[in-house]
């Protein structure tokens, strides 16, 4: 049986209550746990490219791109796909946070209820750190996330009111 089902978390993937593309992060991070998510991803099967700005290249160490400047020229930013139909893009910025969306109209029903969550315990297994997802905007509020206490995406927030 799945940790979270569709029926009871569908407004958490409501984009019009949660906006499209809501915020995923994981918290409190070093150039170290960004190589070992880099490193999740090469190994996973996952479809993915590097860019930088619409440049297409091969992918860094995260110790040679991070931290990036804040006036950066050249945006990076890291196109993963764990499934055929999802797109999860990642944006390095800082060590200090690993920071990524999806588009919501990407995961509905089900399947992409699963989708997600087998991402973000993906990701937070591989750092036994906490992954969060909170509404597009409403970042420090999650209504969801991986707990590596228990090993699985435990609801932060109630469903029927993700305002709260």
């Amino acid at each position: 049986m799945p940790d979270l089902l569709w029926n009871e978390v569908k407004n958490f993937f409501d984009p019009q209550i949660m906006g499209a593309l809501p915020d995923l992060w994981v918290p409190d991070t070093t150039a170290e746990d960004w190589q070992t998510v880099l490193d999740l991803i090469q190994s996973s099967g996952w479809r993915w490219d590097y860019r930088e700005d619409d440049t297409v290249l091969p992918l860094p160490r995260a110790a040679d791109v991070l931290p990036r400047p804040a006036d950066a020229e050249q945006s990076a930013e890291l196109y993963v796909r764990p499934a055929r139909d999802v797109l999860m893009i990642f944006r390095l910025m800082t060590a200090t946070e690993i920071d990524f969306d999806v588009d919501l109209r990407e995961l509905q029903g089900q399947v992409g209820v699963d989708t997600l969550i087998d991402f973000m315990c993906a990701i937070g297994r591989q750092l036994g750190k906490p992954v969060l997802m909170a509404g597009e905007g409403q970042y420090g509020h999650p209504v969801l996330g991986f707990d590596p206490a228990s090993n699985r995406v435990v609801l932060l927030a109630d469903p029927r009111d993700p305002e709260d």
